[in-house]
């Protein structure tokens, strides 16, 4: 049963267990009342447990050759509703509302809540269901029974709407969260952006000048100038491509990128200076890396990276190995930080469960069109890997 609920895996499995079990005792409860009527029994007493009833139950997961959720649960509606209609015309020995049938159709009403959009498509839907689940009541033969079937589908439902409304403001509140971590990061990217614009623009002009103030004396110096106002401004245009739907917050200190292995080097130090008593954190650069060059935003982007995959650790896995390998190849600049899991993890894995960091690492990378992944690779282990292209190879573009 796939419920797509915005939980964590493990919770959804409580969930649908917790769903699996209730929904067999119903069935269970609806085939013994039945055995007590004792035979014969005419149709309308048994087929809300062996029909309607499990219909309804099997609306309830969701398969790829499934129809949409709203159409499985309209369909139910009627169906059930159908039944009522029927057994109040058609002579019947007992009373049997179907449990089963009661508690599906109450389950397919959170469901539809939590899940269903628009909220247009998931009030009427979720009406048809009300309805149909408040007429299940008409199926007493009693005054007596009538009122009480009718309470206590009135409580449930309640507890149903509350419940299912809930879970979509959580979901509605989770989805405001993502978007305002990926707005940060992209505001944040758009920040060194600019300032790496700034830098072609200003040289371009500078290189535009010094070409006018030798064009008399020196026509020959010409030619070199220009094509390298031509490198600056492709460089330029490369950096301006990505700035596409990405604005800038006038009131934030610019960031400048640096030496990419002096700051990684530092933020290895200062993590392992906050760990006095951990295992030191190693920082591992290859021969390619260290005899490379980088676009800067490929820089920033790798230090943003070790700076929020260090503090994940720091949360989460205090007490554990920490190793960062920076490693390049012809065309991509890859970062990789692993560490151990603790025994005991305290109240998430190393990385964060929430993983709103982890978004606004891969709304930062895919941003500049590379590859990110966080993850368990093993028994006691957290990786998070991410790879940048290379728009530098030893201080010259790449063509």
């Amino acid at each position: 049963m796939d419920w797509n609920l915005p939980f964590s895996p493990g919770v959804r499995r409580v969930i649908t267990a917790a769903a699996v079990v209730s929904l067999g005792l119903m069935w269970v409860a609806d085939i013994a009342l039945l055995h007590m009527a004792g035979p014969p029994t005419p149709p309308p007493t048994w087929l809300p447990v062996f029909v309607t009833g499990p219909l309804a139950a099997l609306a309830l997961p969701g398969t790829r050759f499934s129809p949409p959720l709203p159409l499985r649960a309209a369909g139910v509606a009627v169906i059930s509703a159908t039944l009522t209609f029927v057994c109040l015309f058609v002579p019947q020995t007992g009373t049997n509302y179907g449990y089963l049938e009661a508690f599906a159709l109450v389950f397919l009403i959170v469901r539809v809540l939590a899940e269903t959009q628009p909220v247009r498509t998931a009030a009427w839907t979720v009406a048809a269901l009300v309805v149909s689940a408040l007429t299940l009541s008409l199926r007493a033969r009693t005054l007596g029974t009538l009122v009480a079937g009718s309470y206590t589908l009135t409580v449930l439902l309640s507890l149903g709407i509350a419940t299912g409304c809930a879970i979509r403001a959580l979901e509605a509140r989770r989805e405001r969260a993502v978007r305002d971590v990926r707005q940060a990061e992209r505001l944040a990217l758009a920040r060194d952006l600019h300032d790496l614009v700034a830098h072609h623009v200003t040289g371009i002009i500078v290189q535009a000048n010094a070409a006018r103030t030798v064009h008399a004396s020196a026509p020959e110096k010409v030619q070199p100038a220009l094509e390298a106002i031509a490198r600056s401004g492709t460089e330029t245009l490369e950096s301006m491509r990505r700035l596409v739907r990405v604005l800038r917050e006038d009131d934030h200190e610019p960031l400048r990128p640096g030496d990419l292995l002096s700051e990684l080097a530092g933020l290895v130090a200062e993590f392992t200076r906050h760990r006095p008593e951990a295992p030191a954190a190693r920082f591992e650069a290859t021969a390619a890396a260290r005899t490379s060059g980088f676009s800067p935003e490929a820089e920033t982007s790798v230090h943003r990276v070790v700076q929020e995959a260090l503090t994940n650790v720091h949360r989460h896995a205090p007490g554990e190995r920490v190793t960062v390998r920076l490693d390049a190849a012809p065309d991509w600049l890859y970062v990789t930080v692993t560490n151990g899991t603790p025994h005991r993890l305290p109240g998430g894995p190393a990385g964060g469960r929430s993983g709103f960091g982890l978004i606004g690492l891969r709304e930062r990378v895919e941003a500049l069109d590379g590859t990110f992944w966080a993850g368990a690779t093993g028994p006691g282990q957290w990786e998070v890997r991410a790879g940048l292209p290379r728009s530098l190879t030893d201080g010259r573009p790449v063509r």
